[in-house]
């Protein structure tokens, strides 16, 4: 049996052949002409993009051969189940897609198709992020980088992180890379986990682990607080004011999992108060995050716009991901970060 496998996002042409490489009953259909030309490296979105009459009438016919999608069509998300019905698995190139399927019922309405995501491609970009927002305040980079253009010489002491604590709220692969990392830097490191049922606490690298609903125990010792978790209807504002008052004044937050896990406003006013030392954002409630939002003027807060998580070996690694699932997926095995509709990751 044969099957087509159809690329709907940019990707290099060599990637595109080391899919077709997999195995003989692939037919890949790649047409980079009537998909949108990427912005930037690994960019799944595109310039703005029309298709002509003529082209939009091709693209479709494409779609509906389709047994394979690599990534959603961005251009037809609503008509997508009408439009590829034959689409038995689409791989995502992101790691957050359980919101888009419950939101666009892909869940229903495309009922025998699979879903897998791009769950741990991430996890070395992000967790570098986190390390580069911790560096730059504790050695006060923003203020180096002002008394150099302002050529102004004052010594100064920053800090340093061994024996600090984190908090990492969300242990997926990239929770865990964050805790790696974290604890070759000597800190102690506390994280939260939905289900921690047979899990040793080393085996995530974690010094101790807690359930959800220990969370005050974990943000009253957090000097230093990770958000990587889903945005599923149980996390949504799971960090308002109560909790942030609850972590030790000069704690630092970092949110690299979605906007809405925090109440923004809440946010704005702990930074404001000096109860928290400061904030590194790569995710907001509304993106692009509005001129209006104070968040933009903030001395003590860094703005990330989402892309703490891209790197220009994106699409390569998803590839390598994409090719190893196409195995799973023609031998029978179970493939590797599916979708659970239900929980919505």
């Amino acid at each position: 049996m044969s099957y087509n496998l159809l690329i709907a996002s940019y990707l290099e042409p060599y990637l595109a052949k080391k899919i077709q490489s997999v195995d003989s009953r692939l037919k890949v259909l790649y047409r980079p002409d009537l998909i949108a030309s990427p912005r930037y490296a690994a960019d799944h979105n595109g310039h703005p993009f029309q298709r002509t009459e003529s082209q939009e009438a091709e693209w479709r016919n494409l779609l509906s051969q389709a047994d394979i999608l690599f990534d959603f069509d961005r251009t037809n998300l609503e008509e997508l189940p009408d439009l590829a019905p034959k689409v038995r698995w689409i791989q995502a190139t992101s790691s957050g897609i359980g919101k888009t399927i419950r939101k666009l019922e892909y869940d229903i309405r495309m009922p025998d198709t699979v879903f897998t995501s791009a769950r741990g491609v991430h996890a070395q970009p992000l967790a570098e992020f986190c390390f580069m927002v911790m560096f730059a305040f504790n050695k006060k980079l923003l203020l180096s980088l002002e008394y150099q253009r302002n050529k102004h010489w004052e010594r100064f002491a920053g800090t340093d992180l061994r024996g600090r604590t984190m908090g990492i709220i969300g242990l997926g692969m990239v929770g865990q890379e964050v805790a790696r990392v974290a604890q070759c830097f000597g800190m102690k490191v506390l994280g939260v986990k939905n289900n921690i049922s047979n899990i040793l606490a080393k085996d995530v690298f974690v010094d101790e682990l807690y359930k959800p609903e220990k969370l005050p125990q974990v943000l009253s010792r957090s000097e230093y607080l990770i958000l990587i978790a889903p945005h599923t209807p149980e996390t949504e504002k799971m960090i308002s004011a109560k909790e942030l008052a609850m972590l030790p004044k000069g704690a630092l937050l970092i949110n690299i999992g979605r906007g809405a896990l925090i109440d923004e406003p809440a946010l704005v006013e702990a930074l404001q108060s000096g109860h928290l030392r400061g904030a590194g954002l790569d995710v907001f409630e509304t993106e692009p995050l509005p001129v209006s939002s104070p968040l933009w003027s903030m001395e003590n807060v860094m703005v990330s716009p989402h892309s703490g998580s891209t790197s220009d070996r994106e699409n390569g690694r998803i590839t390598d991901l994409f090719c190893t699932n196409i195995q799973h997926f023609l031998e029978g095995k179970p493939m590797i970060n599916v979708i659970d509709t239900r929980k919505m990751y």
